[in-house]
């Protein structure tokens, strides 16, 4: 395919300079004429290990190009990549106007090219934009845009795509050739054939998306990644002063795959809870304390767990129905520990709010509860004999709301056989009949 790239800094460079290996032909674009001629004398105008051969070489065999005239890398193109910046303020707002700018000037230069052959310019944001950028900005750009030729054989039109990039910063063409994904988000089957047709040389099927779930990828990704590097450090300052080596200890750490590093725990849903979790980061917090150690990361994750339960208050309170099914009341299915359990705590604040709540959890028996299990419940919910149901059914009867965090067979069934008007799922993984209810809300989704 041709390809034109929008911007020749560090995600355009490297992406334009890599795809000539798969036999693209490649014109980067550049309002900067310093870096087209960088480019167009076969070097990189950005230093990152082995991308100054690599342009090298691609400019020797007529691969890659660089031009600030956009009219010329347009010219029978089939994709155009838009790499441009996109900084953002002191207060986090992204700046969008180099992104805005290259789709007009796409627009604007493309109708005066020649067609691509295909019939169709797939224009592709590369740039790290906010959720409902391609809907809000770019597609308008588009759509703006007559379809060229109308009525004639050379008719042709524009279509769009979100691709994000997940190349670091001194491994990049490295991270190119080998992506941890690639994902594709688009709304036009046309376009995802395309761009995935594009980057098939790579060797890794594309994952085809909403364009929403493609531009907030990027976002989720590098929040963690900063997340991670907080966390590391916030545990180092802890461990430093309890004569602990944490590098040990985060190399040991890093060695659990199955919980550690791994998609356990990264899935949306309710609160933490349980018998460890809270308890054993007070206990990290308290120990900052005596030492005289500020760990903001891990006291705002505590406060962040009161936060989801308040949400699911709120949402309750907002339906302006008094009468509460709560399915589900153990911190995870398949266990009767209610030990700070997030169910527990919703209840007790929902009682108290004045809602009328009945409970029920396939597994939690009142009269089997021993030990502190029980007297925690008793301490929040001294009543609850009084508060369960027999079955779900019995729960559900005569409810306004119902809030299910829990996925067992039978509270699925009665939920699907007597809906309540509305339905809080703080689960995620209740299957496409209760996501289809009328009264469907999830929590965070």
């Amino acid at each position: 395919m041709k390809v034109a790239v929008f911007g020749l800094g560090y995600a355009g460079t490297v992406s334009a300079a890599c795809l000539t290996k798969g036999g693209h032909e490649v014109w980067g674009v550049d309002v900067d004429a310093e870096k087209v001629r960088t480019v167009a004398a076969g070097a990189s105008p950005v230093v990152e290990p082995g991308l100054d051969e690599l342009v090298q070489a691609a400019v020797d065999e007529g691969a890659l190009h660089a031009t600030t005239d956009s009219t010329v890398a347009l010219d029978g193109a089939d994709v155009a990549f838009v790499c441009v910046g996109t900084p953002s303020s002191d207060h986090g707002r992204v700046d969008l106007t180099q992104v805005e700018r290259a789709v007009r000037e796409i627009v604007s230069r493309a109708s005066v090219t020649t067609p691509p052959p295909s019939g169709l310019l797939s224009v592709v944001i590369r740039s790290t934009v906010p959720p409902g950028t391609v809907d809000s900005v770019v597609i308008p750009i588009l759509e703006q845009a007559p379809i060229l030729g109308q009525g004639s054989p050379s008719a042709w039109r524009y279509g769009v795509a979100m691709c994000p990039e997940f190349l670091r910063e001194g491994s990049g063409v490295a991270d190119f050739f080998d992506p941890p994904f690639t994902v594709i988000g688009t709304a036009d089957p046309e376009v995802g054939a395309a761009v995935a047709a594009l980057l098939e040389f790579v060797g890794q099927e594309a994952r085809i998306v909403e364009t929403r779930v493609a531009e907030a990828l990027k976002y989720a990704c590098n929040a963690f990644h900063a997340t991670k590097v907080s966390f590391a450090n916030e545990l180092a300052r802890l461990m430093r002063g309890l004569d602990v080596d944490a590098r040990e200890v985060m190399q040991l750490f890093c060695e659990d795959t199955r919980l550690n590093i791994s998609p356990s725990y990264l899935r949306p849903g309710f609160a933490f809870g349980g018998s460890c979790l809270p308890k054993d980061l007070r206990a990290v917090l308290h120990l900052a304390r005596v030492n005289n150690v500020d760990l903001p990361l891990m006291a705002g994750t505590l406060a962040s767990n009161e936060l989801t339960v308040s949400e699911v208050v709120n949402r309750a309170i907002a339906t302006r129905g008094r009468n509460v099914a709560l399915l589900g009341l153990s911190f995870k299915t398949k266990t009767d520990d209610l030990r700070e359990s997030p169910n527990v705590e919703l209840a007790e604040t929902l009682l108290g709010k004045g809602f009328q709540v009945r409970i029920f959890d396939p597994i939690v028996n009142p009269s089997r509860l021993v030990g502190a299990n029980r007297s925690y419940v008793e301490s929040k919910l001294p009543h609850l004999a009084r508060l369960l149901s027999n079955t779900a059914a019995d729960a559900l009867s005569g409810a306004d709301v119902a809030i299910v965090s829990s996925s067992e067979a039978t509270a699925i069934e009665a939920l699907l056989a007597d809906p309540p008007p509305v339905v809080i799922d703080i689960n995620g993984r209740l299957g496409s009949g209760v996501e289809s209810l009328p009264g469907y809300e999830g929590l965070g989704w």
